[in-house]
């Protein structure tokens, strides 16, 4: 097989960039996110759950993008902090709703809006609501060729 050569090759240009455009945002998202006082996973499993009934183990896992080997850890501190609650789903013995606490439920209306209003400028700045709609879907079908 021959070596390919990364600085003519349009599709491996396109590596480094994407990856620094990753990198550069999750810097910055993770700071502001810790200055609310969550950690990252946190924050994620938190925004998922606001506003809803709760969501199984499984709708969680699938919702968020903490692993699952990461979630349970995640889910216990939150619990131990009082913002969420685990509670049995009647008919299913083996089948546990993630509900946010009155405390968590407030929690996320403080924090998401905060985030929100922190990270959206970025993107405002860089780009139009067209180039959104045009980035969302070409990300959609990159993720989709790896998946």
């Amino acid at each position: 097989m021959a070596m390919p050569d990364f600085k003519k090759d349009p599709y491996l240009r396109l590596v480094r960039p994407l990856v620094e455009a990753y990198l550069a945002f999750f810097r910055v998202a993770s700071r502001h996110i810790e200055s609310l006082g969550l950690t990252p996973s946190q924050f994620d499993v938190i925004v998922e759950l606001g506003g809803t009934h709760g969501l199984t183990c499984i709708e969680l896992s699938r919702a968020t993008l903490v692993t699952k080997g990461t979630l349970t850890g995640v889910l216990d501190r939150l619990e131990k902090k009082g913002l969420l609650k685990r509670e049995q789903i009647k008919g299913d013995r083996r089948a546990i709703k993630i509900r946010l606490t009155p405390q968590g439920e407030t929690l996320f209306q403080k924090v998401f809006p905060a985030h929100a209003a922190f990270i959206r400028p970025f993107f405002e700045h860089a780009l139009t609501q067209e180039e959104v709609k045009q980035m969302k879907r070409l990300l959609g079908r990159l993720r989709e060729n790896f998946e």
